[in-house]
């Protein structure tokens, strides 16, 4: 099954090769039809601490790195 890879923005960046990333995507809602929107917050792995507050990334699903961490930031050649 390939990994899932989702798209957002850095919203912290304190912690060590850690940073947490903001997904948000829209939703219909059920009885009024319209779009709303709803948000997650992941912490992933950053091996070199280079990203910083405000970036966009794209993460991907990994193994798990600790109680609450199982995602990993791409990293990109392009940038």
């Amino acid at each position: 099954m390939p990994k899932r890879i989702l798209q957002g923005v850095v919203v912290s960046d304190k912690q060590d090769k850690t940073v947490v990333v903001k997904v948000e995507r829209q939703v219909m809602h059920p009885v009024y039809r319209k779009f709303i929107k709803k948000s997650k917050k992941y912490a992933a792995h950053d091996e070199n601490n280079q990203f910083k507050i405000g970036d966009e990334v794209k993460i991907i699903e990994s193994k798990p790195y600790s109680k609450t961490k199982a995602w990993t930031v791409l990293v990109d050649n392009a940038e």
